[in-house]
């Protein structure tokens, strides 16, 4: 049976299992560390029963800068449509390929949401390669829908879905849209 534990900096060293995917982006130790320090509540790993990593997700809360004395926006009065008020977003998730389809990424997800819901985000979102319709699907039957495709977001000049999922502040579902897959933007419109 595996578990969900917080990540600590010795994982770091564990993740060849989960990082050999072409479709996980792999970082450098210093960005790994950062989120670590930064936002330890929010980056977990799960662990099988013999004790290797299965999967593990990066997330942060955050919000686009805004200038003082002004206080984060309300959905309701700003004006900048890129504009991202107080979200989580997940920058990494990922499962061993052995470990896939046992629920693992779902479990993750759920626990970064609960702690998002619980410091009053509006949302979560992540960012999808648009040709990894394994993953879309999968936050499709979580609640997600794309809120837009950023052209030529990866390194590779892939583009990305960008995917929302609204929590319990966004009673009024402001900040998700449909037909999002339509909706192009750049990847300097994106804070």
């Amino acid at each position: 049976m595996a578990s969900i534990r917080p990540m600590t900096a010795l994982d770091l060293f564990h993740f060849n299992q989960t990082n050999l995917d072409h479709l996980t982006e792999t970082y450098h130790i210093g960005f790994y560390l950062e989120y670590l320090s930064r936002w330890p509540h929010l980056c977990r790993v799960i662990e099988g029963h013999d004790g290797t990593i299965e999967g593990y997700i990066l997330g942060k809360l955050e919000a686009s800068p805004f200038p003082p004395p002004n206080p984060p926006y309300d959905p309701d009065t700003n004006p900048n449509p890129n504009y991202l008020p107080w979200h989580g977003h997940i920058t990494a998730l990922t499962v061993a390929p052995g470990a896939r389809r046992l629920g693992h990424a779902t479990k993750l997800t759920e626990s970064l949401e609960r702690q998002s819901d619980a410091h009053d985000a509006w949302f979560v979102d992540l960012f999808v390669r648009a040709e990894n319709s394994v993953a879309q699907e999968l936050y499709r039957k979580m609640g997600y829908s794309v809120y837009r495709r950023v052209v030529g977001y990866y390194n590779d000049d892939s583009d990305a879905f960008d995917m929302r999922k609204p929590l319990s502040r966004d009673k009024d579902r402001k900040h998700v849209r449909e037909n999002g897959e339509n909706i192009n933007v750049e990847p300097s419109e994106v804070w």
